[in-house]
């Protein structure tokens, strides 16, 4: 299977740059693989394609404030992305520019926080820095975001249920969601459950490989809880369908489905996966040539989504991480 199958082309000025001013008011596509058409719709209004004993998955990780911008002792800029806590004081990293050399140490907060670049992608610092280092950081938007974080983006790139801090990424499907919205589909009967998968380093890393067999993923953490272990056995027993809420949520609960509760994750979906849990998936659109995309068209049929990504761009749907969803049904 290869990469170049993955491709799809996009006008850039489709990449959303900002979110809407109400999260429920993005555009929803829907696409129904049954009967192989699409239609189109509101977000606000998704209740109206789910039933009563439905429920909704939702990943409730928290994005950290991971990206650091500091100085050398030259004056020089640097920016650190944190990517992982190793220890109590030491974090895996991303350093640009890259020729900054191990050893260095790289000055944040005005100088109130030191870091010291210890090895090739490693920072260590004070113990209590370490403790409140993200306090010091900036929102890491994704790159095709082509500006920086602003004191809104700590709000709008967060989902509304957020709870556990350790994502370097949002799990976006989640963002078009309100309280009010939530607790307006539960009125509906449908029933709402949380997963836990901390989206890692791999959601920035496109895959390199032709053949994309050879692609290997980035583990990720992830936990499926007992409550919601136990939602998904009733609401199958009811009759209700399981809507995974972005494409995170649906692989911790596939690799659940495989037998494993809790740990990392690095299950690659691609066309020909069986899938044995999810039924629907609510997803933002995916960048040409990734995973994510690849993990859709596995999920809705291969030339149907590509039919679907044809049809969000003539309809100018707004695309990634600020942009409109689709709900694969």
């Amino acid at each position: 299977m290869k990469l170049s199958e993955f491709d799809y082309p996009l006008p850039k000025e489709l990449i959303a740059q900002y979110p809407l001013k109400n999260r429920q008011d993005s555009r929803l596509l829907i696409v129904d693989r049954k009967e192989g058409k699409f239609s189109h719709a509101v977000f606000k209004d998704i209740g109206n394609f789910l039933r009563k004993n439905d429920h909704l998955i939702l990943n409730d990780t928290k994005v950290l404030h991971c990206r650091l911008m500091g100085k050398k002792a030259t004056g020089g800029r640097v920016e650190i992305l944190l990517t992982r806590r190793i220890n109590s004081t030491t974090f895996s990293c991303l350093v640009q520019p890259s020729r900054t050399k191990p050893g260095e140490r790289i000055f944040f907060a005005e100088g109130k926080v030191t870091g010291i670049l210890s090895k090739r992608g490693e920072i260590s610092f004070k113990a209590l820095d370490a403790d409140s280092i993200y306090n010091y950081g900036i929102v890491p938007l994704p790159p095709y975001i082509k500006r920086e974080p602003e004191d809104s983006d700590k709000i709008t790139y967060q989902t509304v249920y957020a709870k556990n801090e350790g994502a370097l990424a949002s799990p976006t499907a989640g963002l078009h969601f309100t309280q009010g919205l939530l607790q307006g589909i539960q009125i509906l009967g449908i029933g709402l459950a949380y997963v836990t998968l901390h989206v890692g380093l791999g959601t920035f890393r496109p895959v390199k490989c032709e053949d994309i067999l050879e692609h290997k993923m980035e583990p990720e953490s992830f936990v499926v809880p007992e409550a919601t272990i136990s939602a998904i056995n009733q609401a199958k027993k009811q009759g209700g369908r399981i809507f995974a809420v972005g494409t995170t949520s649906l692989r911790a609960l596939e690799t659940y489905a495989s037998g494993k509760e809790e740990g990392d994750t690095d299950l690659f979906i691609y066309p020909g996966y069986k899938f044995k849990l999810v039924d629907c998936l609510l997803t933002n659109f995916h960048l040409p040539r990734t995973t994510l995309f690849m993990l859709a068209c596995a999920f809705g049929g291969e030339q149907l989504i590509k039919q679907a990504y044809h049809e969000a761009v003539d309809k100018k749907y707004r695309f990634y991480s600020y942009g409109d969803a689709m709900l694969i049904i």
